[in-house]
């Protein structure tokens, strides 16, 4: 049994009082000494410090990147401009979801990839197999930190260490500048709800970024984040975790992630049966549930219809966790249809107790304009 991987701030994170956990595979923080909710409170209120570079980072360059990542990607990512940030899905052709993902676009023959940790092997090999030698594929995971700051202050203490005016970046865009005299792509991206930039440096620079970030933010607010906050948050803004709300069972359509295909845009591997799929309706579909009574449905809880003969299961619960800056329980599942409408009410067993709960429209937070 081989031992966890391990991020360049690693050794920092242990330094800085760090309770580290095996996640996926890697050795990584999943909170620090002051806990999970002062510092999910933290993010919303002032900023915090995430490591988030087991992440996968991707490069492909060449005449084909173009028409390769039209091939792959569900969003119209050939299509940004210059400097945009796109999220989209990578699909089968069934329609189920290879993995979620950010293209930044450098140019019509050059794009960087944020990919999953976890699908990082995976990702590259159905790249490489759709690639058709078009363009050059390099996988720069291995050298790449990725540091993300979020937060109603994360703007302003990066733009205090810049040497370009990055408060000025549009959301879902980046662009290359030094923060903290390193030399760094700042994206006006996260996975939190909240403002903020994801930082993509060289492992040599991670550590110094990292004390340079918190040196400045500290009087300002910001702590260091670890896994927990970082799901609780994601949770709230409803953004969905690869492996659990999404994967290569489920499609697009059905995870409400509409938005990041276009269909009518131009052809790539699944169109098909997405464009099958929109026109005959999907059979189920991703909600948010709210849960008022002090119970918690966990990701693999099924939702069920006691008012059956059968006493039928519904679907799944995929997330779920008790709001931090929200109240009460919150959660994801897969429910028919017919039981997707706001308002609806469901039943979740959650371990051998009928737990009620109501499914909601949209994120469970958001952040003031």
């Amino acid at each position: 049994m081989s031992s966890p991987r391990r991020t360049p701030l690693y050794a920092l994170h242990k330094q800085l009082g760090a309770k580290t956990i095996d996640f996926g595979g890697w050795d990584m923080p999943v909170q620090y000494p002051t806990g999970t909710i002062a510092e999910h409170k933290a993010v919303r209120a002032a900023a915090g410090l995430f490591d988030v570079s087991h992440m996968g980072e991707f490069v492909l360059k060449g005449p084909g990147a173009q028409a390769t990542v039209a091939r792959l990607a569900t969003n119209d990512v050939a299509g940004a401009a210059v400097g945009k940030a796109v999220y989209s899905l990578l699909c089968l052709p069934s329609g189920g979801i290879v993995d979620d993902c950010i293209f930044y676009k450098r140019a019509d023959d050059h794009y960087f990839v944020i990919v999953n940790a976890s699908n990082i092997g995976k990702d590259l090999a159905w790249m490489r197999e759709h690639n058709h030698g078009t363009c050059d594929l390099i996988d720069v995971s291995d050298e790449t930190s990725l540091i993300a700051i979020q937060g109603p202050r994360a703007v302003e203490i990066v733009d205090k260490l810049a040497d370009s005016n990055v408060s000025h970046l549009p959301s879902f865009s980046f662009t290359d500048c030094h923060v903290a005299g390193i030399a760094a792509t700042v994206a006006r991206t996260g996975y939190t709800g909240e403002d903020g930039f994801e930082l993509a440096v060289a492992n040599a620079d991670a550590e110094r970024l990292w004390r340079a970030l918190l040196e400045t933010g500290t009087p300002l607010g910001c702590v260091n984040v670890g896994l927990g906050a970082r799901d609780s948050l994601r949770l709230e803004a409803k953004l969905p975790l690869y492996g659990n709300d999404i994967d290569a069972t489920t499609s697009p359509l059905e995870a409400q992630l509409g938005w990041a295909v276009k269909l009518d845009r131009h052809d790539f591997i699944g169109k098909d049966a997405l464009l099958a799929q929109k026109q005959q309706g999907v059979t189920r579909q991703l909600v948010g549930f709210t849960i008022a009574e002090r119970a918690i449905a966990r990701h693999g809880y099924a939702v069920v219809d006691r008012s059956a003969s059968t006493s039928a299961a519904l679907g799944t619960v995929t997330s779920g966790g008790p709001g931090i800056s929200v109240p009460g329980s919150i959660g994801m599942a897969y429910v028919p249809t017919a039981f997707a409408a706001p308002g609806t009410s469901l039943t979740i067993d959650c371990r051998g107790k009928d737990v009620a709960a109501t499914v909601v429209k949209g994120k469970f937070y958001k952040r003031p304009a």
